[in-house]
């Protein structure tokens, strides 16, 4: 499951999608909005992207997943547009039948997706604005 898109994410359906009788482990990481950034007051955040290469990349990434350690259901979604506080920006699931490797795929796609899945995002606190860069992003 690939999707870049402005509808607010729910995990528990995306878990639901992965979920198998055959996997022993499903593993989730939420990306979530904060409040507070470098000491600033976050307002809200908003998240651009070229959708279809930003898929085709979050499609890379699952292919290495699945070459890498043989799985091959995973949940990349990202959100777009406007967050605010407490939004869900990422999930980033994988099903596994050990936890182990559900673990380090699920840890390679979300560091994987930070280097190179072409998504912007832009800080808005109370008093400016900046896009954010690199691991911050």
């Amino acid at each position: 499951m690939i999707e870049v898109t402005e509808r607010e994410l729910v995990p528990q359906e995306i878990v639901d999608r992965l979920k198998k009788d055959k996997y022993g482990a499903v593993v989730t990481f939420l990306g979530i909005v904060r409040d507070f950034d470098d000491g600033r007051r976050l307002v809200f955040l908003e998240y651009e992207a070229f959708k279809d290469m930003a898929e085709g990349k979050l499609s890379e990434i699952a292919e290495t997943i699945r070459e890498r350690w043989h799985l091959d259901d995973v949940a990349l979604c990202h959100r777009t547009g406007r967050l605010q506080v407490g939004d869900i920006s990422l999930v980033a699931a994988v099903a596994a039948p050990h936890r182990k490797e559900a673990f380090e795929a699920c840890q390679y796609a979300v560091e994987t997706l930070k280097e190179i899945v072409p998504i912007w995002k832009k800080e808005v606190w109370e008093g400016g604005s900046a896009w954010v860069e690199g691991e911050r992003a």
